[in-house]
């Protein structure tokens, strides 16, 4: 500890302490903390009912009787067990007894009294008239060593300026970055510029309740919050506090939102696929187990839409997920919530909110806070997790709106130099982790939202390069009504293809080159009438294949289903149809196809393959079923 060139020591006692013993005191932790020159000043606070609070060198140190109890509560609401079961009386007291070392004999007698404590006595032991100073000041050393386990030493700090959510503390010199600094029992900062004089704290609080000249303290420790599966279902806000108004969670463990990605050892690669249920998706941008892929696009072109339909289609496939709303509007959370409640999908899922009308810090420390609970799962629950965050854009704006008050230094469209690393250093964590620690996944789905169609602007330039791949939503394609509007021409999945089943890959394999030359002949097309059959035969064969590609929303289309209607695509079965007809035609054929031949859709779902004899059983099933449909389509129309 640096020696202090001159300091006020302050100390604070339920009683008036008699002046001399106000000196040993003073000179006692004077010569403790290190300090050259000083100054004491005594306070009354009958609050403390026995003991004393003694401010000094930047540390504060708790002798008190309150302090005391006060660690006691802490301790047994630490100690409460997973249903919140309440202590008898008797381990109550035993607790209490062992926390206090002595001080109180019984939990049922009243606290005693300043003067009759055991650190009093000893103090009444010392002889002023006999004894040198020196000499007092070494006895009052040997006593208070003894009394330094019961004592609460803090290191302390004071607020010298506040505003904006943004408050600068001068005296805590061992602070670290991202720690929490607790200001009161429910009002808590977090710690991020250290200076060499001062550090800047962003609050986690009310603003209103921190003031000029408050005093503050170190926790030693980083925000952590509540993790397990006692969070499954719930709505909970970035400190894990839930929201949803369904009493408190249930959980066993604590863990801190800031962690270390997996390192190239603990990994191993994406091998297993995420099913999403979109078509387009899974045939040609597929997702992988532990992978990260970017949704980007501009704002209501259906990126929140994707990612509801993935979380729904893990329904019963033993894969947790956790959806994070960073500055969204409450009415689209609330309409999230209720989608997947009806879709049966909210028992497997946890929401974290830190909503339009949250505090910065609030959304700075959201996703953070649902990667630790995703880990949890992945960790200690060997279990495959499914993460989304909506979205990243919103995530950087909040951050460089604290590093502006902060008064760090901006860098390109006002953004700190750092915010790649915001980024990436939460993205990594997404992994698959080796068969030696459980092979469990965090596959993580960020939002990148865009402004006119841009992608090379500094934030979703950013986070392309940090993830295995992109879903880019094209604003044109989703007005014209192509819906998932996703441009295959920019989306892409880098490590996916690893993890396709073979029957996608053997039916989506000629999909992107039948598109790109659909797309290729229609600009062509369009400037002149005379087309020769093949070409017209290419945008039929085109003009389905997109009609394929479109879904309905929160309606998952199973994988067995999706190869088989990609196959009938692919081999122009349906060129002899309008493209209104296609899909309640498949519809019908699909319950056509199980009635009569219940192998094929059982086969590629248990073995993931498309073999030649499945394809001829595809073939003729269609063969037969398709005269059937058309007589009575026909018969339909007639009615009409």
């Amino acid at each position: 500890m640096a020696d202090t060139a001159y300091s006020i020591i302050r100390i604070i006692s339920p009683t008036v302490i008699p002046e001399e013993k106000v000196e040993i005191l003073a000179a006692k932790f004077a010569e403790k903390c290190k300090i050259a020159q000083y100054s004491y000043k005594v306070e009354i606070d009958p609050s403390l009912l026995g003991g004393l609070v003694i401010y000094a060198g930047g540390f504060r140190y708790d002798y008190s009787i309150k302090g005391q109890l006060g660690r006691i509560v802490t301790q047994l609401k630490s100690s409460k067990t997973l249903a919140g079961e309440a202590k008898t009386e008797d381990e109550i007291a035993k607790l209490i007894n062992e926390t206090l070392s002595g001080a109180l004999v019984d939990f049922k007698e009243k606290p005693i009294a300043a003067g009759e404590d055991s650190l009093f006595k000893d103090l009444d032991t010392i002889k002023l008239a006999d004894d040198s100073k020196t000499t007092v000041v070494e006895k009052l050393f040997e006593n208070f060593s003894k009394y330094d386990v019961e004592a609460a030493v803090d290191e302390v700090g004071t607020v010298i300026s506040v505003g904006d959510g943004i408050a600068m503390v001068s005296g805590i010199a061992n602070c670290k970055n991202n720690e929490l600094i607790m200001f009161s029992a429910k009002t808590y900062v977090i710690a991020m510029n250290l200076e060499e004089t001062r550090i800047g704290v962003v609050l986690l609080g009310e603003p209103d309740t921190i003031y000029e000249g408050m005093v503050c303290k170190r926790t030693g420790r980083t925000i952590d919050v509540p993790v397990g599966k006692g969070l499954l279902g719930r709505v909970v806000d970035s400190l894990g506090i839930p929201i949803d108004g369904q009493g408190p969670l249930s959980y066993f463990n604590r863990r801190e939102i800031e962690g270390s990605a997996p390192g190239i050892i603990e990994r191993q690669p994406v091998n297993k696929s995420l099913h999403t249920g979109i078509t387009a998706i899974d045939s040609m941008v597929p997702i992988g187990r532990g992978q990260r892929e970017l949704i980007i696009g501009d704002r209501q072109t259906g990126k929140t839409a994707i990612v509801v339909d993935a979380i729904i289609n893990q329904k019963g496939k033993n894969v947790f997920c956790v959806y994070v709303a960073i500055g969204q509007k409450m009415s689209t959370v609330v309409s999230v919530v209720n989608t997947l409640r009806k879709a049966g999908a909210l028992d497997y899922t946890t929401i974290v909110v830190a909503s339009a009308s949250s505090s910065a810090s609030m959304q700075y420390i959201a996703p953070y806070s649902g990667c630790a609970m995703a880990e949890e799962l992945m960790y200690n629950e060997k279990a495959d997790v499914l993460i989304v965050y909506d979205d990243l854009t919103k995530h950087a704006q909040a951050y460089r709106a604290i590093s502006l008050l902060l008064r760090r230094p901006p860098g390109r469209e006002a953004y700190p130099g750092d915010v790649f690393y915001l980024h990436s250093r939460l993205l990594e964590r997404a992994s698959h982790l080796s068969d030696k620690l459980g092979g469990g996944s965090i596959t993580a789905l960020p939002i990148v939202e865009t402004q006119g169609g841009d992608i090379s602007a500094y934030i979703p330039t950013n986070a392309i390069s940090i993830t295995d791949g992109q879903i880019y939503l094209e604003a044109e394609l989703f007005f014209s009504g192509q819906r998932p509007a996703i441009n295959v021409g920019l989306s892409v999945s880098r490590v996916g293809g690893s993890a396709q089943s073979k029957a996608m890959k053997k039916a989506a394999g000629p999909l992107r080159i039948n598109l790109a030359q659909y797309r290729e002949l229609e600009s062509f097309s369009q400037f002149g009438s005379d087309l020769d059959e093949a070409t017209q035969a290419q945008l039929l064969k085109g003009r389905n294949l997109y009609e394929i590609l479109k879904q309905s929303q929160y309606a998952p289309i199973p994988e067995e289903e999706q190869v088989v209607i990609l196959f009938l695509a692919n081999t122009n079965k349906f060129c002899a149809f309008d493209k209104e007809d296609i899909k309640p035609f498949f519809q019908l054929f699909v319950v056509h196809m199980n009635s009569i031949y219940p192998q094929v859709l059982e086969s590629i779902r248990a073995t993931g393959e498309f073999s030649e004899e499945i394809q001829k059983l595809v073939i003729k099933s269609f063969g037969e079923y398709y005269p059937i449909w058309r007589e009575e389509h026909e018969d339909y129309g007639a009615a009409e």
